[in-house]
């Protein structure tokens, strides 16, 4: 980590470390607006009482399920951002020289005239890997330690418990997902000039191959790091925001 970080900076100075953040920042409200809002609509929907259509206790399976729905709709709006993203990124520009891509909109253009909506969406299959257990990983413990950690009587947990939730939830979504975050990053900074890679299972055999089973590994601390206050803050704005709201709706109505 420390190397990746000194040869960045030593290549590329500081505007090193924030290539490709211009467009996850524009679109990363709309992507957590969408999978949030699929959670929470898909849950409501399955712990609802099919004979008095009153919500009751979501089970476990409809924790479950709700966070695989939410984690096939990360994939439909979030990799094609993902993807220029990487190649963003992955793009090393030597002093005085113009790189493949001049930003994020000329990366998606360029990409979407080449491979056509494939080529968007490249390593959207390995996304899906990824995210439908990742998604699983990232709700389920949320909710789960949410309920046993908020003591019984009262009406929701306390935003410290929220934080802490979101906080190891993430860390844990992050780690486990790192082997196929490793697939899919590879497949989708692969495909500009010559593919080195024709698929899912044959960048798992060449990665393998060429590098042995620590490379699907590569990365898991930094994004357990990662993992924690990002995934605390975000859970928090959304409690927050929903607790906000709900209030402004009972206000409305009297």
């Amino acid at each position: 980590m420390l190397h990746c970080i000194s040869s960045i900076y030593r290549k590329e100075k500081i505007r090193g470390f924030f290539k490709g953040m211009a467009f996850p920042l524009a679109t990363v409200a709309m992507c957590n607006s969408v999978i949030f809002g699929v959670f929470g609509t898909a849950l409501r929907l399955l712990s609802t009482n099919r004979d008095d259509t009153t919500r009751c206790k979501p089970t476990l399976f409809d924790l479950i399920a709700a966070s695989a729905l939410s984690g096939v709709a990360a994939v439909a709006v979030g990799s094609p951002i993902e993807l220029v993203k990487i190649r963003l990124q992955m793009q090393v520009q030597a002093p005085g020289r113009q790189g493949t891509f001049r930003g994020p909109l000329h990366c998606f253009l360029t990409t979407l005239q080449q491979g056509g909506l494939l080529g968007v969406y490249r390593g959207g299959g390995a996304m899906l890997l990824r995210d439908i257990p990742g998604y699983c990983t990232y709700f389920v413990p949320y909710m789960l330690l949410c309920q046993n950690l908020t003591p019984q009587g009262k009406q929701g947990p306390h935003p410290a418990i929220i934080w802490l939730s979101g906080g190891v939830s993430g860390a844990i979504s992050w780690g486990l997902s790192t082997p196929l975050d490793v697939v899919k990053s590879r497949l989708q900074a692969d495909g500009v000039g010559k593919t080195k890679f024709h698929g899912i299972r044959h960048c798992i055999y060449q990665s393998y191959h060429t590098e042995g089973l620590r490379v699907f590994f590569r990365g898991t601390i930094v994004n357990c790091v990662r993992g924690f206050p990002m995934s605390a803050a975000m859970f928090l704005g959304y409690e927050l925001s929903l607790k906000a709201i709900r209030a402004a709706q009972a206000c409305a109505e009297l």
